[in-house]
């Protein structure tokens, strides 16, 4: 990697760091003089390459929804790839040719084309011959470059992918266990697709380049892949992992992935192995079906017999039970495994397990430990008729043609752990000092049951003061934590309630659209709420299906009979800031932190973003001479510096041009 695209990214990092914990966070990672000088440095870095990174506080791009994703005929057809598990077969393939042996990563495959040095249109691989085309989404990518120094027209591809550990954050936050998802890959793919890009720009999609298709007047750029992947990365571009071999070296080269493959955070079922020498590929022509110039090598999944000593029943927070095998211990790529998740009902019935069968097991793309068959096959395992945490009923769902075992309780434990900590969470009701380990404490000693149970804390003070990790000073901060959250906005409350995939901006664009009238905001139809911007079909069966059932909605009573909304200031907020984007700077006097004044904003009809632009309305900072990035750039803009006083004042009177006073 150049070193001044290196440079660049380590500065994106620091900075957007920074900015997280400013706005966000409310605290301060850096001063703003330091700030100004790493921005004006990743401006001339910029300047000077010719690179603008995905990421970069320089750069902003808007999010836009779309009504369908239009099709597109690649100018060459894109063949999938021949395939083996046999190494020997790899070295027999390459014969006296050098070789690169990439990282096979488990997306989707996109097509991106450049002019100018802009992003101009990405497509997906779609059948191979037509695909869709993705253009907004890929802008919002993670890390894939809006402007690089190459003029001429360029045709790049590469692999979309979501990282495991971004997988697992999405997935986390995901309530509904049958909303969650199953794989990476599925994910990447729903969220390339998107009609809204803003939704792909919350999942963290990544692009990795992996060849040139087309560069204009490059000729040079079709001799070596090579020198293609050297050159994509020089252009700011990250690249597949890859390595270069030949016949002699070929073996060591796919052990050192195979090592590698369990620690990588990027979903890989394989690797490439592509001729360096392009012209000499392209001269091998094609098969039928597959391109001759490379090969595609899969994992030899490595097996392993042992017995099945036991079934575990697992209960999850979100009602789900799940069937655990437990066998004798068996080495597996290098680890100790003992036990693997069977899934679900349908499966556990597929397999036919039972107690003492000889079954065979292996690492799914050497890392998750899965049973690959049973040998035995007796069958003989009984499905509980309770649940494992709270001895509750039980009933087996189908859904599309999938049995999978639930506990019926509502107030079993398990469920109600998670439930409470979402509750309490910062963006939520922002209840502090209750972590999961407490909560489980409270629940055991039977102080709470449900959220509405948090506002009576003060009542079992006795039993708490003696709980481990607490005592007097950690008590009355909890209560007034506790007091402190009486009042609060709707959207807080609807997102704490946990509804399946209402996040907090979708809390906001609800109670927004009600005009923050709680009665309407639990009572809307399916239709009503296909209307409100971010809401899909999914959501809204979920939302409608959470307030029809009677014991939520006693639930919710209890819990409106604790806490009271915020009033809006005047009786026309709700259009105040109709049309306005607001952009927030510096240490604020009126209000708690800078999510405080973005929710005034929004919940009066404005928006908020980050960076400075053409489109901003106005610039909220209280050091109005400042000579910070945003002020020079709102100058430069000529977009107006108010104070947070000028838009207290704003807010108060209802009347624009008291900020300008």
């Amino acid at each position: 990697m150049d070193n001044k695209t290196a440079f660049m990214k380590e500065k994106i990092a620091v900075l957007n760091e920074a900015a997280n914990a400013y706005y966000n966070e409310n605290r301060e990672t850096m001063s703003n003089i330091e700030y100004d000088r790493l921005y004006d440095e990743l401006v001339q870095l910029e300047a000077e390459t010719g690179v603008v990174l995905s990421g970069s506080p320089t750069v902003r791009v808007g999010y836009e929804v779309m009504e369908e994703l239009p099709k597109e005929r690649h100018e060459t057809r894109m063949l999938s790839l021949d395939k083996t598990k046999d190494i020997d077969a790899l070295k027999e393939w390459l014969a006296g040719y050098e070789g690169l042996l990439a990282w096979k990563l488990d997306g989707l495959t996109v097509i991106l084309t450049y002019a100018d040095g802009k992003l101009q249109k990405a497509v997906t691989r779609g059948n191979g011959e037509i695909g869709e085309v993705i253009t907004s989404n890929a802008k919002v990518f993670a890390n894939i470059p809006h402007v690089i120094s190459f003029k001429g027209e360029l045709v790049v591809r590469g692999e979309a992918i979501i990282r495991y550990s971004d997988f697992e954050k999405i997935n986390e936050s995901i309530e509904d266990a049958f909303a969650k998802y199953k794989n990476p890959r599925n994910l990447c793919s729903g969220s390339v697709r998107q009609l809204n890009n803003q939704i792909t720009a919350e999942r963290n999609v990544r692009f990795y380049a992996f060849s040139i298709v087309k560069a204009e007047s490059r000729d040079d750029l079709q001799v070596s892949r090579k020198a293609q992947m050297e050159w994509l990365d020089a252009q700011g571009f990250e690249i597949v992992g890859y390595r270069m071999v030949t016949q002699d070296t070929i073996e060591d080269a796919v052990k050192w992935f195979a090592d590698h493959v369990a620690k990588s955070d990027m979903p890989s079922d394989g690797l490439v192995l592509a001729f360096d020498d392009i012209a000499y590929g392209k001269s091998l022509g094609n098969t039928a079906k597959f391109p001759r110039d490379s090969i595609a090598f899969k994992w030899r999944d490595e097996l392993k017999e042992t017995t099945l000593e036991e079934i575990e029943w697992s209960a999850s927070r979100t009602g789900l039970i799940n069937p655990i095998a437990i066998f004798a211990p068996v080495e597996l790529e290098g680890t100790t495994v003992s036990r693997a998740s069977v899934h679900n009902i349908s499966i556990m019935k597929e397999l036919q397990l039972g107690i003492g069968d000889t079954i065979t097991v292996y690492k799914a793309n050497m890392i998750i430990p899965q049973i690959a068959e049973n040998l035995t096959k007796s069958g003989n395992i009984a499905i509980p008729e309770t649940c494992p945490v709270c001895d509750g009923s039980v009933e087996i769902k189908s859904e599309s043609g999938i049995e999978t075992l639930i506990c019926t309780n509502e107030d079993c434990p398990a469920k109600q752990i998670k439930m409470i900590a979402h509750f309490v969470e910062r963006n939520a009701m922002n209840i502090e000092g209750l972590s999961e380990a407490t909560i489980e404490k409270l629940i055991a000693k039977g102080i709470i049951k449900e959220p509405a149970d948090l506002f009576h804390l003060k009542e079992h003070k006795e039993d708490i003061v003696i709980m481990e990790g607490f005592g007097e000073k950690s008590f009355h901060n909890l209560v007034d934590s506790v007091d402190r959250c009486r009042k609060t906005s709707a959207s807080r409350l609807l997102y704490a309630l946990g509804i399946p995939n209402i996040g907090v901006a979708n809390a906001r664009n609800i109670c927004k659209s009600c005009g923050q009238d709680w009665d309407k905001i639990q009572s809307l139809s399916k239709e009503e709420l296909l209307e409100i911007n971010g809401i899909g079909d999914i959501m809204a069966e979920a939302y409608v299906r959470y307030f029809n059932s009677e014991i939520i909605k006693e639930s919710v009573q209890r819990i409106l009979a604790e806490i009271e909304f915020e009033k809006a200031d005047t009786a026309n907020t709700s259009l105040l800031f109709d049309g306005k984007i607001f952009v927030i700077t510096g240490a604020l006097e009126h209000f708690d932190n800078r999510e405080a004044l973005s929710e005034i904003i929004e919940q009066n009809g404005g928006k908020t973003t980050s960076s400075v632009t053409s489109k901003t309305s106005y610039l909220i900072n209280n050091d109005l001479k400042s000579n910070s990035s945003k002020n020079k750039k709102a100058k430069e803009l000529g977009v107006p510096i108010i104070s947070e006083a000028h838009f207290v004042e704003w807010l108060q009177s209802g009347n624009e041009e008291n900020a300008h006073a």
